[in-house]
């Protein structure tokens, strides 16, 4: 599940980018990058959800097989758009197909994750672990796609990703100890199951921790569209400096894995509370950075809270719900994740033109350290799962 992790990530990262360079040089408009992202991204929240219900009662050895396969057909024909005649159109129906396929293949990977791990107390050293993969992948996904791109262009990049994603299938469908789906025979059809997810979602601690996430994460999202502005513009900084601020932040997150590392058996509560409060510090430190170097340093800071923010958040649920439900809940909870950056992206943009980027950083700063203390409130440890 590690190695698949691990592929699948670099795969999407890899995915993500030659995606945006093929749209952007096919047709030299923002707008098109922003209906890609709302095909990829936001269009598939609302669907992946029903999708992942239908599928969590299989065996795990064939439903993601199946799942990757289908990716890697979508990416195929994506690869093969981008070297013979470019079609907007099918460019953005095949993003939205392989982006609902991406979430559900997720809600799945981390219920079949939690089912191997949490019967013997190691969901926490295993989401370590994926987080660790994450945050590597997250900055090598993005490199690999510009150095691919550059040498060989945009086509060879998605025959790449399509590649990836059919090695993914191979290695779990021959695998011989994935667990198998739900078992819960109480709920008969898939509607019911997905009542049932959204009925556990509304059960505390998760409750808190999801409406907390996803208010969170506009503000997490709010300035990515305005960062280029603000090293560029306000800091004077140029696209060395850009390219610093974003590594800053990445090596930030490579920090926090380590840290959620070395303090995963601490109480979640306080995990989640500090990586928060870690964001909203950094960010608060961006809007008063006089120049570049301290706003790498405030990068830093940020990025490391980032690297322990997310899998906090993402244990304290596993280790919440049953193994029947994790498909759906997580599924839920991805698809927030993938539905509310949009609408941080439109406030930060917002704010950026109105006033400045560093107001939406203070805007940004402050909600995050707002929603730290909320949850500091919310989650009473008699509610939380205890540390292992």
């Amino acid at each position: 599940m590690a190695t698949s992790y691990a592929v699948n990530e670099l795969g999407d990262n890899l995915g993500v980018v030659a995606l945006a360079l093929l749209v952007l040089d096919g047709t030299d408009s923002a707008l098109a990058t922003t209906a890609l992202f709302l095909c990829s991204r936001f269009v598939p929240a609302f669907v992946a959800p029903v999708l992942t219900a239908r599928l969590d009662r299989m065996l795990v050895s064939r439903s993601l097989p199946i799942l990757y396969v289908l990716e890697a057909i979508a990416f195929a024909g994506l690869a093969v758009t981008a070297s013979t005649s470019f079609s907007l159109p099918i460019v953005l129906v095949l993003a939205a197909v392989d982006g609902t396929l991406a979430l559900t293949g997720r809600g799945l990977s981390r219920a079949a994750v939690a089912a191997v791990l949490k019967p013997r107390n190691a969901l926490r050293q295993g989401n370590a672990l994926l987080n660790a993969i994450f945050a590597i992948t997250s900055a090598a996904g993005p490199l690999l796609a510009g150095v691919l791109v550059a040498a060989a262009g945009t086509s060879a990049a998605l025959w790449v990703d399509a590649a990836s994603f059919a090695a993914i299938a191979l290695l779990l469908a021959t695998s011989r100890t994935l667990p198998v789906g739900s078992t819960d025979e109480s709920e008969a059809g898939w509607w019911e199951r997905v009542r049932a997810g959204v009925a556990a979602v509304r059960e505390e601690p998760i409750r808190t921790l999801i409406a907390a996430q996803s208010v969170a994460f506009v503000f997490f999202f709010l300035v990515i569209p305005i960062e280029v502005v603000y090293v560029v513009e306000d800091l004077d900084a140029g696209n060395v400096g850009y390219g610093a601020l974003l590594a800053a932040w990445g090596v930030g997150m490579v920090i926090g894995s380590g840290v959620f590392a070395r303090m995963r058996n601490r109480s979640t509560r306080a995990l989640v509370f500090a990586s928060t409060l870690c964001v909203g510090i950094g960010y608060l430190g961006l809007a008063a950075a006089p120049g570049i170097v301290l706003a790498c340093v405030a990068s830093v800071v940020g990025g490391t809270g980032n690297g322990v923010q997310w899998v906090s958040v993402l244990t304290t649920i596993q280790e919440a719900v049953t193994d029947a439900l994790q498909a759906r809940v997580v599924g839920l909870m991805e698809s927030m994740a993938a539905a509310a950056p949009g609408v941080g992206f439109l406030l930060g943009g917002l704010l950026t033109t109105a006033w400045s980027p560093r107001l939406a950083y203070l805007v940004a700063g402050v909600g995050v350290v707002a929603i730290a203390f909320v949850v500091l409130q919310r989650m009473a440890p008699s509610r939380l799962p205890p540390a292992t």
